[in-house]
Parts: C-alpha cells; sequence; structure tokens
C-alpha cells in the first residue's frame, strides 16, 4: 500500500487532555461496522509505530538507532541493533502524543530523547513519567498505573488510553527491570460511542494478567503484538517468544493481530518464523496481518 508517512497529519496543535482512574468495568464492543476504516498504521521498526487514528497522530516507543548501534538496557547490558528504522525521527508528521511501554533503551532512544518536542505529551508508567520529566525535560509526560486512562480530544473525537499490565519477567527478576505497561486505545466519539480498540501488549510476558486484559475489554479491533523472545545473559527470557505470543492471540482474541519487536536486537532469539508457524498449528492464522518495516496497515 503506498504511504507517505512525512505527510502532515491533522492540525500540529496539542489535542486536549485529561486523565482519570480506570473504570473497573467491562468495555462494550467495538461498532464493527463503525470501525471499518479509521486510520493507517506504518511499521518504522521494533516496537515503533506511526499510527494515524481519526483525528490523532501518534507514535509509540521511539526508537530511531540505527543498524550496529547499541541500545542500553540497564546493569550495564546493551543490544546491538540488527535493523535500520523505516523513517528517521526527522521525517516523523506533527505529533499529538507518544504513548510509550517502558523505559528501555531499544523503545525510548537517545535520539528521541534530543530530538524530540519536549512539550510533546508522553503516556507511559509511572517510573518512566518521573524520570522524563525530571532527566530528561519532558514536562507533560503522564504516568498511569494499571487500569487508569489518559483521555484526549479532537476534531470531534475522542481518545482514551488504558494502561493495562504487563510483566516484563518472571518472578524477582521483573524488579531488576523498569516496570512496564500495555495500552489499549480506544477511538470514539464525544458522546462515547467507540469506533475502534487497539491493544499495544508492551515487553510482557505471557501470564494471568492478560487474562483479565481480555475480560475486561472483551471485542477488540487489532493487536500489536510484542515478540521476538528477548534473552538475558543467563537465559532469562523476558518478552514473548512465538509460543506465548500465540497464547496471547488466543486468549485477548482480536479480530487482527500484527506481530512486532521481533528481529531488530541482537537479544531476540525467537524469529517471527516461530510465531508463524505456532498461529499455522492451532488455526489462527486468519486472524493475523504481516506488516514489515515501512510497510503500512490500513485500520
Amino acid at each position: 500500500m503506498a504511504h507517505d508517512p512525512t505527510r502532515a497529519a491533522g492540525s500540529a496543535r496539542t489535542a486536549g487532555s485529561t486523565r482519570t482512574a480506570g473504570s473497573a468495568r467491562t468495555a462494550g464492543p467495538a461498532d464493527p461496522a463503525a470501525s471499518s476504516s479509521v486510520g493507517e498504521l506504518f511499521f518504522v521498526g521494533n516496537a515503533t509505530v506511526l499510527l494515524k487514528y481519526g483525528p490523532f497522530t501518534l507514535l509509540t516507543d521511539p526508537n530511531f538507532l540505527h543498524r550496529g548501534q547499541r541500545a542500553y538496557l540497564g546493569h550495564g547490558l546493551t543490544s546491538r541493533r540488527l535493523t535500520e528504522p523505516a523513517l528517521r525521527i526527522d521525517q516523523l508528521p506533527p505529533l499529538d502524543a507518544v504513548v510509550l511501554s517502558h523505559l528501555h533503551g531499544d523503545h525510548w532512544d537517545r535520539v528521541a530523547r534530543r530530538n524530540l518536542d519536549s512539550g510533546l505529551p508522553i503516556v507511559t508508567t509511572p517510573h518512566a513519567s518521573r524520570r522524563l520529566q525530571g532527566l530528561h525535560g519532558f514536562r507533560r509526560a503522564v504516568g498511569l498505573r494499571t487500569w487508569e486512562q489518559h483521555s484526549m480530544t479532537k476534531g470531534g473525537m475522542a481518545l482514551r488510553i488504558t494502561s493495562t499490565p504487563g510483566r516484563h519477567a518472571p518472578g524477582r527478576v521483573r524488579h531488576l527491570l523498569p516496570p512496564v505497561m500495555g495500552s489499549v486505545l480506544e477511538l470514539a466519539t464525544t458522546e462515547g460511542e467507540v469506533r475502534h480498540r487497539l491493544y499495544i501488549t508492551g515487553d510482557t510476558l505471557m501470564y494471568p494478567g492478560v487474562e483479565e486484559i481480555a475480560r475486561r475489554f472483551p471485542a477488540t479491533d487489532l493487536a500489536l503484538l510484542h515478540l521476538g523472545g528477548t534473552t538475558l545473559p543467563g537465559g532469562m527470557v523476558v518478552t514473548m517468544d512465538g509460543e506465548q505470543g500465540a497464547d496471547l492471540l488466543a486468549t485477548i482474541s482480536p479480530r487482527r493481530a500484527v506481530p512486532i519487536h521481533y528481529d531488530d536486537y541482537d537479544v531476540m532469539r525467537s524469529p517471527l518464523s516461530d510465531f508463524r508457524a505456532e498461529v499455522e498449528r492451532r488455526g489462527l492464522a486468519d486472524r493475523v496481518s504481516y506488516v514489515g518495516r515501512g510497510e503500512s496497515l490500513t485500520l
């Protein structure tokens, strides 16, 4: 599909926003007829996606390091990038917000820190927001606890972002890694009619918290799956491999899923072919769209 990611996307002004505690209610289904075409997804690489979502233009987990450069993962660990991003940061259109799953160097890198507008809203974890506001000078970073929501309005539409649970590592090891969140994005009319629902897993493993996401959001239009089987020294796996990705797909049961975050760094040990083989074995292949770097998908 032809796509020009550098084209102007809506007004350059910042959309209005509010933050609320998440409701315990189960979200109702999105209207499938209304959600037939609400925007476009452009895959930059790793977990970086440029979303044209109704009147909103959003960026996820900005990572613009080049092939051969190293991302800092904490505790003296680094990882070498193996691929080129499909877009330079100076080619981005005006953004309304960034959705950031956690503060790791392959999700928020030095290129993003130096070149993104420090007045841009960044919706992320409380841990990341404190560091972004303090050390990095991004004064409008918003930290959401699990199930809290951040809302924005623009062009007669509303965007609600709900922080969902994620677990970056098993057991006590997870305390050595930055806290991570997933996100549910809901595009709605200002009257509250949901037009489209998008779930971004973040760097989570498959664990019981995912079942709660499925219960609260039973009708998801699209899921972006962070895969790769990221493996730390000693063999600790800290992102979903192909089998866990298929487990999550079966649990969330979105109408469509797009795998991302699977081959960009040398710590990723589960190739996309693992996931493809597993979803084919389970009869889930018709739910998956494969979008390569530099390619786009109509939402």
